[in-house]
Formats: C-alpha cells, structure tokens, sequence
C-alpha cells in the first residue's frame, strides 16, 4: 500500500477512535456515552459518560478542548468527580500503520491516597487492553 493508503488508514481510525460515540464499543469500562451538545467533534462539543472503573461508577462530562483531525484530540473534565483529561494522537507508523496514544491525566479526589499508585497502574492496564481492542476491532474491518 503506498502513501495514499497510509494516509486513508490514518484517517480512518482516527475517525473511528477520536468519535467519543464510539468509546464503549472499545472501552471496556465505559458502559454508556451521550452528547450533551450537537453530535460533532470539535472543540466545546460536550460528551456525558459513564463508567465502572475499580467498582466505582463514574459519571461525568467531557469538552472537547482541543481537535485537529487525524493528529490529536483533547477532552478535558468539565463536570464529574475529579478533574482528568484524556488525549488522543495519531501518527502515521509505515506500512498502513497507525500509532495511537492515549494519555488520560487526572487527580482521583474521593479515592485513598494509598490507592493512587494502585490507580495509576490499573489505568495503565486498562488502556493497554483498550488500545488492542481498538486495534483489533479497526483491523476487522
């Protein structure tokens, strides 16, 4: 596959994988997703999610605050819990290959202090076997 390809590929996941409709789909604590604004992803569209995460439910709301198609996407707390923010980038990895980064950063108010660095790993997991879900979902296709 030459360049045009690789650049199809790209912005095919990135779609896929920066449309927040599409999070429990991949995600799998997240049981459920609803625009709180117009269904589009650009910046100060608002997306509600809920999650179960560590046997907690989560709910809260996402901005988009930051969406450059098919290179990065940033959705930041706006209502929920504690404040976190979740990035997306994609770049072009050859041979029709995507690599995508996902970061989420945040400081888990109502959870023990001892439990942050238990937390910190589990999101870590958690995201690792996101990612391959994505991916084997997107190759699927």
């Amino acid at each position: 596959m030459g360049t045009f390809g690789d650049a199809y590929r790209l912005r095919k996941g990135a779609a896929y994988a920066g449309d927040p409709s599409h999070a429990p789909e991949w995600y799998a604590n997240i049981e459920s997703v609803e625009w709180t604004t117009e269904l589009r992803v650009e910046v100060g569209a608002k997306v509600a999610f809920v999650a179960r995460f560590l046997g907690r439910r989560l709910a809260y709301t996402y901005e988009l605050v930051d969406v450059v198609p098919s290179e990065r996407l940033v959705m930041r707390a706006a209502r929920g819990p504690f404040p976190m923010e979740t990035t997306y980038t994609w770049s072009a990895a050859g041979a029709g290959a995507t690599r995508m980064t996902l970061r989420n950063r945040g400081e888990p108010a109502g959870f023990s202090k001892l439990v942050a660095p238990f937390m910190a790993g589990a999101v870590r997991r958690a995201n690792m076997k996101d990612l391959a879900a994505l991916k084997a979902l997107l190759e699927s296709r």
